[in-house]
C-alpha cells in the first residue's frame, strides 16, 4: 500500500471517433501521466445527444470493452455470434483475448454512453473471445448514495461480470452527503456525468477525471450529482496502445493489423449483418511503437 495520494485533475480532450464521420467524443483515458487507472486503459464519453451512432465492424485484441449507456439504446453484434440491444442500467462486456470484432449502432436518437476498455493481463491475452450481457446489476446503497456496480465490487455489492484483475466500476447517484467504501490498495478516479460533487476537499464538475490515487479506505461525496467511480490495483505492465489494439510490443500490434486488413476470419471472425462493410485499419506510423511507461506510482 502506498501513501495517500493528493487528488489530481486530468482534463478530457475532444477527439474524432475513427470510422464515424463527424462524430467527436470526450476522452479522459489514456493520459500521458495516467496511461492506466488500475487496469482501466481507455475511457470515452459519447454525447449527450448523439442523433445517430454507427460504428461498423472493427477489431480488438488484448482488452475487454465495457459499454455503459446513460441514455438511448445501442445494438451490439460481434464475431462470437452475439446480437444484443443494450439499454441504460445494463452492461455489455466483450473480452477480446487474441482477437474479436464487433459493431455498435444506435437504435434511438439522443444517445449518451460511456465506452471503456480494461487491459488484460499478459496471461489472458490469448484467451478465446467472449461476450456477456448483464441486464441486472447489484446495487450499493448507504445514506446519500445509490450505486450500480457494473464491474468488480463496491462494499458488499459485487458484479457477476468477468474480471481478470482486481478492479471496480460503478455509477453513483449522490443524493446528499454520503460515504463510499474503498480499498487502500486500489487507485481510484471519479468523473462527474451531471451535477457537481465535493470530494477530497475539491469540487468536481463534468469534464475532467479526478485521480484520487491509493491509500484511501473511504471517500465522502457531497452532491447532488451522478458520477462514475473507477478503480483497481495499479497495473504493472507497460502497454502499447494503437487504434483498437492493446499489446506489449510493436510486432504484436503489426501482426494484428495485418490480420485485420487481410480479413483473417480465423483470428477476428465475422460480424453478421454488415456484409463486407468494416472499418479499415489506419496506416502504422513510420516508426516502431513503444510502450507507454507506467508512472513511478504504479511500480
Amino acid at each position: 500500500m502506498s501513501n495517500l495520494t493528493s487528488p489530481e485533475f486530468f482534463e478530457a480532450r475532444e477527439v474524432p471517433l475513427g470510422g464515424v464521420r463527424g462524430v467527436r467524443v470526450d476522452r479522459v483515458l489514456p493520459q500521458r501521466d495516467l496511461p492506466t487507472l488500475g487496469a482501466w486503459c481507455f475511457f470515452d464519453q459519447f454525447g449527450p445527444g448523439f442523433a445517430e451512432m454507427i460504428v461498423l465492424p472493427h477489431p480488438h485484441i488484448g482488452l475487454q470493452t465495457v459499454t455503459w449507456p446513460l441514455a438511448g439504446e445501442i445494438r451490439h453484434r460481434d464475431s462470437v455470434g452475439s446480437d444484443v440491444v443494450l439499454r441504460p442500467g445494463q452492461l455489455n462486456l466483450m473480452t477480446s483475448g487474441r482477437g474479436v470484432a464487433h459493431s455498435e449502432v444506435s437504435l434511438t436518437e439522443g444517445v449518451h454512453a460511456l465506452q471503456l476498455w480494461v487491459a488484460l493481463p499478459a496471461e489472458a491475452t490469448q484467451l478465446d473471445p467472449g461476450f456477456e450481457h448483464h441486464a441486472q446489476l447489484p446495487e450499493f446503497r448507504s445514506e446519500g448514495i445509490d450505486a450500480l456496480v457494473f464491474m468488480g465490487a463496491l462494499g458488499d455489492a459485487e458484479s457477476r461480470a468477468t474480471t481478470y484483475t482486481p478492479l471496480v466500476g460503478a455509477q453513483i447517484d449522490v443524493t446528499d452527503v454520503g460515504t463510499v467504501p474503498l480499498r487502500p490498495d486500489f487507485e481510484y478516479g471519479l468523473l462527474v456525468i451531471d451535477g457537481a460533487v465535493r470530494v477530497a476537499d475539491v469540487e468536481l464538475k463534468p469534464g475532467p477525471l479526478l485521480y484520487l490515487g491509493t491509500g484511501r479506505d473511504e471517500i465522502t461525496l457531497a452532491g447532488p450529482a451522478r458520477v462514475i467511480l473507477l478503480g483497481g490495483e495499479p497495473f504493472p505492465d507497460d502497454l502499447v496502445m494503437w487504434w483498437n489494439f492493446v499489446g506489449r510490443s510493436h510486432d504484436e500490434i503489426m501482426a494484428a493489423r495485418e490480420a485485420w486488413e487481410n480479413e483473417d476470419t480465423s483470428r477476428f471472425g465475422t460480424v453478421a449483418g454488415h456484409g463486407r462493410d468494416r472499418i479499415p485499419a489506419p496506416i502504422l506510423p513510420n516508426l516502431r511503437l513503444k510502450p507507454r511507461k507506467q508512472p513511478l506510482r504504479n511500480q
